[in-house]
């Protein structure tokens, strides 16, 4: 172990250390919220009325002892010193009912003795051990609202390491790598305007918010945080563009060049182009800020992230995909297999873009283990998470049902069953009929059952130890395992499962080269350097997608459509177009709120079914997550399989659609798909 700790570079321990500690902390403050609920329950179950016994009780100001007789003498004199005023006066002595003041007094009285009597009985219930039981859940309540309050601070500085992290290393999504010396100086350059913008944004945005009225101190400090991020990043690009590689090809093409600039940097010239063009400088900080209040959701999606890169350093994936291959299947339906058990852990992760990240290169590497031709391969790690965004309990769901009082979860969730289902047995059908290179000939039942019996052997101590974390958290903590918990649970998991592999991997011979490396230090250092890069490109990219929604928002480019159509047909048609193209430039969560705000109420009142709306929307997204010139997914997969994997895809012969398999099938499948759940529900209802 020491020797591992010393082989750490200086990028590891600037960058992976400190965002694997954030991390860490982030799931920390998570479950300790889930502790202390189990610890106000328990007090109450130990000592009935145990949140009043969770501070020491102040003793009544009233005096029990005072005499009756005193207190009404008293009352009545109050009562008819304030009702004489120049009325009264001119009519005589004001009245008073004695009779109804003394019961006040005697109630009054009553009411204070038995608030003395319950001191008392408190005071006599506070004992050294509750006094310990109460401290103990008094410093973990304490955890809770630390890390409420220092959820977006972690945020801002996860987005400044990993961001900075990703500059650094040139792993920023675009839509190809920097390969000549032209590709590298106009990146950089365009990523130092950018980052310098951002900058400036924040710091008008901080302005701003003096001159209109008071600033408290945390949004002070959220203000100056953003400058740091963002002035970090600055420096990052501008060290890289003073610092090119030795390994640049000379010279370069111009526009082959700007497909080398990251995605998140056009979206931020765009929209700062804009907000300045309007005169509101501070518009890309303004819309950066609002992250904040989403800020639990953006770090889930860095704990998913981070799962799937702790998943990647296990055996898991490769001993699941042992259980089908004793049945030979062909790669089309190995594949088919693949994405659709891949839609599970996809309605967890919420969006289909983080599970690519995510799982992307493990399903690859096993398909291709498995025979997989690489356009194959690259199609069904593109395509992993697009079938599980329409299963519960997908948060993308949750979010829709949320902004839409139209739609429940129970109603989306339904029917997302069913176009899960269309969605899986379409990729089916155009995997094993366009381009199938193998024939199916399953293995027989007889030999196949046995040998598979064998080889879900191995997964046994896997299922236990999630068991185990499950049900630690059911029992102990009274937590299932749910779109809300599945990302503070899911990190448990795969450290108690690297933890297993740790020690289960001494006794173990090694089982060559695909193995990932045995330790638990190293399986976490490991996945951690995977992650910082990917969560740093990531938010950025989500970030700027909320500002170029912005930018549609203020334009107001949806208002350039009418509010309705008489036939929905025809509505329906233009919304398929629409909901493409917001797929193919934002991400899914800032999408789903512009649509919220925006097309939905012209699909309402055009007739369209909310329920069918919304599958038509999520069906649609995921199409332009897949579809040129941008195709999101495409380019997240290549950045977690690699780009020579992909080049070699690139090269390899045959005819055009062979050439171009891992664009035209994912295209076909969802293409087909989205027309089916768009129109077919029409001729029943409209």
């Amino acid at each position: 172990m020491a020797n591992e700790t010393t082989q750490r570079t200086g990028l590891e321990w600037f960058s992976s250390l400190p965002a694997c500690l954030l991390l860490l902390l982030v799931v920390l403050f998570s479950t300790s919220s889930d502790i202390h609920n189990q610890m106000l329950s328990g007090g109450e179950a130990l000592w009935s009325g145990y949140f009043k016994l969770r501070e020491d009780p102040s003793r009544p100001e009233c005096n029990p002892d005072r005499s009756v007789d005193q207190a009404v003498d008293a009352r009545v004199r109050q009562l008819q010193s304030s009702q004489q005023d120049s009325v009264t006066s001119l009519l005589g002595e004001a009245t008073v009912d004695r009779a109804k003041v003394r019961e006040s007094v005697e109630n009054a009285i009553a009411q204070c003795r038995e608030k003395h009597a319950d001191f008392a009985t408190l005071k006599e219930r506070i004992t050294p051990s509750v006094k310990a039981y109460r401290a103990v859940e008094g410093f973990i309540g304490d955890i809770i609202a630390a890390g409420l309050t220092a959820q977006p601070y972690i945020l801002i500085a996860i987005v400044m390491i990993c961001a900075a992290t990703a500059t650094l290393s040139r792993h920023h999504i675009a839509m190809r790598p920097m390969e000549t010396r032209l590709d590298y100086t106009l990146s950089y350059t365009l990523q130092t305007i950018a980052n310098v913008m951002l900058m400036g944004s924040s710091v008008l945005y901080r302005q701003v918010s003096h001159d209109v009225g008071a600033v408290s101190l945390e949004q002070e400090l959220l203000h100056d945080f953003w400058i740091v991020c963002f002035a970090v990043l600055a420096l990052a690009s501008l060290y890289r563009l003073i610092r090119p590689p030795s390994d640049l090809i000379p010279g370069g093409d111009l526009g082959r060049a700007g497909l080398a600039v990251p995605l998140y940097t056009g979206m931020c010239l765009i929209s700062g182009s804009y907000f300045v063009f309007i005169g509101h400088g501070a518009g890309i900080g303004v819309y950066l800020d609002k992250l904040m209040e989403l800020s639990s959701m953006f770090l889930n999606v860095a704990l998913y992230v981070w799962v799937g890169m702790m998943l990647k350093q296990t055996r898991l994936a490769t001993l699941v995909f042992n259980v089908f291959r004793p049945w030979r299947l062909p790669p089309e339906a190995l594949a088919v297999v693949a994405v659709a058990v891949a839609a599970i852990p996809t309605a967890y992760t919420g969006a289909s873009g983080i599970f690519v990240i995510a799982a992307g290169a493990v399903i690859y590497s096993e398909l291709r283990a498995a025979g997989a031709r690489r356009h194959l391969a690259l199609a069904a790690s593109a395509m992993s998470g697009s079938l599980g965004v329409v299963l519960r309990p997908c948060l993308l769901v949750v979010i829709i049902a949320y902004l839409n009082r139209e739609v429940t979860t129970d109603d989306l969730f339904g029917w997302g069953v069913w176009v899960f289902l269309l969605t899986a047995g379409m990729f089916l059908l155009i995997s094993n009929t366009i381009n199938r290179q193998s024939r199916f000939e399953p293995a027989p039942f007889g030999e196949a059952m046995p040998a598979m019996a064998r080889e879900l052997l191995p997964l046994v101590p896997y299922a236990l130890v999630i068991m185990g974390v499950v049900l630690f958290y059911s029992l102990a903590l009274d937590v299932g395992v749910d779109e809300f918990s599945a990302p503070r649970i899911l990190p448990v998991i795969m450290l108690a499962i690297l933890v297993y592999e740790h020690f289960a991997g001494r006794r173990r011979p090694a089982e060559g080269p695909r193995q990932p490396p045995r330790g638990f230090e190293r399986s976490i250092r490991a996945a951690t350097n995977d992650t910082t890069a990917e969560i740093g490109a990531l938010l950025l990219l989500f970030g700027l997608s909320v500002s170029l929604g912005g930018v549609i928002e203020r334009a107001e480019l949806m208002q350039m459509f009418p509010a309705s159509f008489d036939s929905p047909w025809t509505a329906m048609l233009l919304m398929v177009v629409v909901l493409v193209i917001l797929g193919m430039i934002m991400d899914a969560f800032g999408a789903v709120i512009l649509v919220s705000a925006t097309v939905a109420s012209m699909a309402y009142a055009s007739g369209v079914n909310p329920i069918h709306f919304w599958m038509v929307t999520l069906v649609a997204f995921e199409l332009g997550y897949l579809s040129p010139p941008v195709a999101l997914n495409h380019l997240l997969t290549r950045q977690v399989v690699g780009e020579q994997e992909v080049l070699a895809a690139q090269n390899e012969g045959g005819t055009f659609y062979q050439r171009h398999e891992r664009i035209i099938m994912p295209l076909i499948v969802m293409g087909i798909s989205l027309l089916l759940v768009a129109f077919v529900p029409l001729m029943f209802y409209a």
